[in-house]
């Protein structure tokens, strides 16, 4: 029997030229992100693909992201949101986000995304107090590790039953798996991780693209 392969070297550029789908003005985006010294904080362009499919797949309307950056998760969903669909945006900086204001602009998509700067758990605090709990279609969740379980509880409220939440970065570029490995950081991703597998609000998988994004669907 064979082993699953790694992708890599050739494998991986098969797999771009057959797969990936990715348009010029997303790619001059992660061109852009990756020149900054937290490039690292981008996401792939697969995963870009692959989010927007679920929008489209679950008919999302109203969605949520919790990080934002320089804008290509937030491009993605909104591409694939209906002309009046809503996605409502999270972050702290108005430099990252400046950037993804010009992308929004120019993809045309700018007036289905609502920005919020400032502390993400008081932004999704104030969406639930404005009686927008299990009305999201659609969660993102890519920001501060520590916070990452105040998040998803919060994501799990706003998101109606049939919703999905996606949370990025949960294999930590392997670290998780390291127990030896007591970054604050890692812990809470690992500690989240663990709590997921028992959570019987939702059913889960684990989606091996970028640096892990588990997806959960609430029942």
């Amino acid at each position: 029997m064979k082993s699953w392969p790694k992708l890599e070297g050739a494998l991986a550029d098969y797999v771009d030229a057959n797969w990936l789908r990715e348009s010029p003005l997303k790619r001059r985006l992660r061109e852009e992100t990756a020149k900054l010294p937290q490039a690292g904080m981008q996401i792939s362009a697969h995963q870009g693909q692959q989010i927007a499919l679920l929008v489209r797949a679950i008919g999302a309307r109203h969605a949520v992201e919790v990080g934002t950056f320089t804008g290509y998760s937030s491009l993605s969903i909104a591409e694939a949101l209906p002309a009046d669909g809503k996605l409502r945006c999270c972050d702290v900086s108005e430099q990252w986000t400046g950037i993804a204001r010009r992308y929004w602009k120019e993809a045309g998509v700018e007036g289905r995304i609502e920005l919020t700067i400032g502390p993400a758990l008081k932004t999704l605090d104030g969406f639930l107090a404005q009686g927008l709990s299990g009305q999201l279609d659609l969660a993102f969740i890519d920001a501060n590790k520590e916070d990452y379980d105040a998040y998803y509880e919060r994501c799990l409220k706003l998101v109606r039953r049939g919703g999905i939440v996606l949370i990025d970065n949960v294999l930590w570029g392997g670290s998780v798996a390291n127990l030896a490995d007591k970054d604050a950081d890692t812990q809470a991703i690992r500690t989240l991780n663990a709590k997921l597998k028992t959570d019987e609000r939702v059913d889960l998988a684990l989606f091996a693209v970028g640096d892990g994004m588990t997806c959960v669907l609430k029942r």
